[in-house]
C-alpha cells in the first residue's frame, strides 16, 4: 500500500447476471450469460479510516469496479459450461448390448421456472439393425407429474418408454438353464422333476441331464398407476433331456 506495509481489502459484492437458454445445430440446450453487472456492498480494509484519505477510498471503490468483473463474472460462465457439459452428452449414443441403442433429443423447447427448468425429451431407439423403433410422442399434463422434490434432480420415465426398451431388450431373455447356473438349484436331472412333480414321474426317462428353455413368446407388458408400477414377463420353459450322446428330447413346455 501507499503506506508501506501490506493492506488486507475485504469486499462484499452483489453479482447479477442473465443467462440465456438456447438451441445449437444439433437442438442441444446451451446457457449462456450476459448482462453481468457488480455492486460493491461495503470494502473494509486493515488500515485505520484516518490513514485512508477521503480520496484514495474513492480511487480503491473505482478501481474494484473495474477490476472485479473481470474477477467474478468468469464464475459465472465456469457454472454454465458445466452445466453445458452434462446436457451435450444427452446426444451421445447409449449402447444396449447386442440389442441397439439409445439417445434423447429435445421434444420441446424448455420450461423454466424460479425454482426449476422442465426438459421434455424425445427417446430414440435403434435396434442393432439400424431401425428406429416408434414410440408415442404423448406426453402427460403437468399436473399429472409427481411434485417435485427440493434439491433433486428428476428423471420421469413413461411407460411406453419402458415397454418399447424392454422390447427391444426382448431377445435378450432368451437363455438355456443348466447345472452350475442358478446358485442354490438342485442338480439338473429328470429325478428332480419326479420328484417335484409325482405324477409325471412315470412318464420321465431316467435319472438324466436336464436343459430348461427360457424363450419369450409375447413383448413385455408395463403398466404404471400412482400406486406402482409393474412389469409382466411373458415366455415358455420347454423342459428338455439332453444326454450327452444323442440329440436333446422335449419333454413338456410351461408357459410362465
Amino acid at each position: 500500500s501507499f503506506t508501506g506495509r501490506n493492506m488486507e481489502i475485504k469486499v462484499a459484492a452483489n453479482l447479477t447476471a442473465n443467462s440465456r437458454l438456447s438451441q445449437d445445430a444439433l437442438g442441444i440446450p446451451k446457457f449462456s450469460s450476459e448482462n453481468c453487472r457488480i455492486t460493491l456492498v461495503s470494502v473494509k480494509t486493515n488500515l485505520p479510516s484516518s490513514l485512508l484519505p477521503k480520496v484514495m477510498s474513492k480511487f480503491l471503490d473505482s478501481t474494484l469496479q473495474k477490476v472485479l468483473p473481470r474477477l467474478l463474472c468468469p464464475a459465472v460462465d465456469a457454472v454454465l459450461n458445466l452445466v453445458n457439459a452434462k446436457l451435450t452428452t444427452m446426444t451421445s449414443e447409449i449402447s444396449l448390448g447386442t440389442a441397439g441403442t439409445l439417445r434423447y433429443a429435445l421434444l420441446n423447447p424448455p420450461t423454466i421456472s424460479e425454482t426449476f427448468i422442465q426438459l421434455d425429451l424425445k427417446t430414440i431407439l435403434h435396434q442393432k439393425e439400424g431401425d428406429e423403433i416408434h414410440l408415442p410422442t404423448d406426453q402427460p399434463p403437468l399436473t399429472s407429474l409427481p411434485p417435485k422434490k427440493e434439491a433433486a434432480t428428476q428423471l420421469i420415465l413413461s411407460a411406453n418408454f419402458l415397454s418399447a426398451e424392454l422390447r427391444l431388450m426382448q431377445a435378450s431373455f432368451n437363455l438355456d438353464i443348466r447345472d452350475n447356473m442358478v446358485l442354490g438349484l438342485l442338480p439338473l436331472v429328470t429325478s428332480m422333476l419326479g420328484a417335484l412333480i409325482p405324477k409325471i414321474s412315470r412318464a420321465l426317462p431316467p435319472s438324466q441331464p436336464l436343459v430348461i428353455a427360457m424363450r419369450e413368446a409375447e413383448p413385455p407388458l408395463v403398466t404404471i398407476t400412482p400406486e406402482a408400477g409393474f412389469v409382466r414377463f411373458f415366455s415358455t420353459a420347454e423342459f428338455l433331456v439332453s444326454p450327452s450322446d444323442s440329440a436333446p428330447e422335449s419333454l413338456f413346455v410351461l408357459d410362465v
